[in-house]
């Protein structure tokens, strides 16, 4: 009896079991008829809409080596190491500059140095893009180095950078319709731009908008100069083994504050010249006074022209300012000049005298005294002797009696001819009466015309 009764248990549970395979075969069935039936309608789908973001994942761009503006300019598409339009005609680059500073300018070494915003205008349709807005995008120094730019130098220019505090002070701004605007702010010491490989068949270098292409900072000012006006021109420069190259030249017309020299060159070598002419109202016996005068004027004049060739560039044409340096020069080593004609023919003057006297005292002697009375002496001008202010002997007085007696005679018909003793008398007194006014007025007449010419 018990054994029946497990028997209908274990039929039982066998059933129960069984029963819950099936249900779960049926499930499993239904649920695999049903994801077919989904798969089928995906692969469907699939096949009309292939961009569907369910089945296609858009790849990370921000793992991806270009950028969306580098995606957008298609850089990767075109080869940049060519110009735009290679192998047509010359491209055309428009250029302006807007000067920020002039920082030095060096009269000995004959340069400067500029900093400048360089600018550059062309058009690369390979650098076009779609645009509702029609608006530019802008960019640093890193596209720069990926696409084709104007391969610009300054000529002559011995040391030229573009700034990098604190990055590359480079621009570069692309239009909808391929337009370029490069910009980048340079130190140089150059006004010279040329292209380096580009000749004028591939590259042509203009301004932009001519002269007004050249713009400076009205708050530009220099110590020693003032910017009066400036131009832009443009020429053909041709290297025998390269060919011909446009080059752009930017000149300045600087004027210098002569203030400056006024103070420290013109006005003490005109000081050195009037004082040069003091000696002509010095006694001209008083050789100790008259000599280091003149010795000093000359010197002091030296040292100023040697101090101002040291600031000036070592040229081998005149400048204004050493016309007038050595015209003053020329006026102060005269007056020495002068004092040495006036010593020497005083000194001529008196061994004529000497030798007069020595003829009248054998001839006439000293017999008639009452005739030697009757002498002008005392009418002569003490001034025209060749002891001006100095006190004379008694033996020298009578000497001097005796030549006045023989020109007396030489009045009356009783001596000589006259033109025998004419030559004898040289008023030296008179070489600085004239000097007087002979010197100021020439140098007074040689300021006049100088600075109506150079100023």
């Amino acid at each position: 009896m018990q054994t029946d009764v497990l028997l209908l248990i274990c039929v039982w549970i066998l059933g129960v079991a069984g029963r819950s395979a099936r249900q779960r075969g049926e499930m499993l069935e239904i649920y695999g008829k049903t994801r077919s039936r989904r798969e089928m309608q995906r692969t469907e789908g699939g096949s009309d809409k292939s961009g569907s973001p369910i089945l296609k994942r858009n790849p990370d761009i921000t793992k991806s080596s270009m950028t969306k503006s580098e995606q957008l300019l298609r850089v990767d598409d075109h080869d940049f190491t060519m110009r735009p339009g290679f192998g047509g005609p010359a491209i055309p680059v428009g250029v302006d500059v807007q000067v920020e500073s002039l920082d030095t300018i060096s009269e000995v070494d004959m340069d400067f140095t500029m900093t400048l915003y360089l600018r550059h205008y062309w058009k690369d349709e390979r650098l076009s893009f779609p645009s509702n807005t029609n608006q530019s995008m802008t960019f640093d120094g890193r596209l720069v180095r990926k696409i084709w730019v104007p391969d610009m130098f300054f000529v002559h220019s011995k040391r030229s950078f573009t700034h990098d505090t604190t990055t590359d002070n480079v621009m570069l701004r692309v239009y909808p319709d391929g337009k370029v605007l490069y910009s980048l702010r340079v130190t140089t010491c150059s006004l010279e731009i040329e292209s380096y490989a580009y000749t004028d068949d591939d590259l042509m270098l203009y301004w932009k908008k001519g002269n007004e292409s050249l713009k400076t900072d009205e708050r530009i000012s220099l110590s020693q100069f003032l910017i009066q006006k400036f131009h832009t021109s443009t020429k053909l420069a041709f290297y025998s083994s390269t060919g011909w190259y446009n080059r752009l030249y930017i000149h300045f017309t600087l004027r210098r504050h002569v203030f400056f020299f006024l103070l420290q060159t013109y006005f003490p070598a005109t000081l050195m010249v009037m004082l040069s002419w003091v000696s002509f109202w010095i006694d001209r016996r008083a050789v100790p006074a008259r000599v280091p005068l003149g010795i000093t004027t000359v010197l002091t004049m030296s040292t100023i022209i040697t101090g101002v060739n040291a600031s000036m560039p070592r040229v081998s044409y005149i400048k204004a300012v050493d016309i007038y340096l050595w015209v003053s020069f020329v006026f102060v080593f005269l007056s020495v000049i002068e004092y040495a004609a006036v010593n020497y023919l005083s000194t001529v003057q008196e061994r004529k005298e000497r030798k007069l006297r020595d003829k009248l005292l054998c001839t006439c002697g000293v017999s008639h005294p009452g005739l030697l009375m009757h002498s002008s002496y005392s009418d002569m001008d003490v001034n025209t002797t060749g002891n001006y202010g100095m006190p004379e002997e008694n033996g020298d007085k009578r000497d001097r009696i005796l030549v006045q007696l023989a020109l007396a005679d030489d009045r009356t018909g009783r001596g000589k001819s006259p033109r025998s003793y004419a030559s004898t008398w040289i008023d030296t007194h008179a070489i600085d009466k004239y000097s007087r006014v002979i010197f100021p007025g020439s140098y007074t007449l040689f300021n006049i015309i100088y600075w109506s010419i150079y100023s």
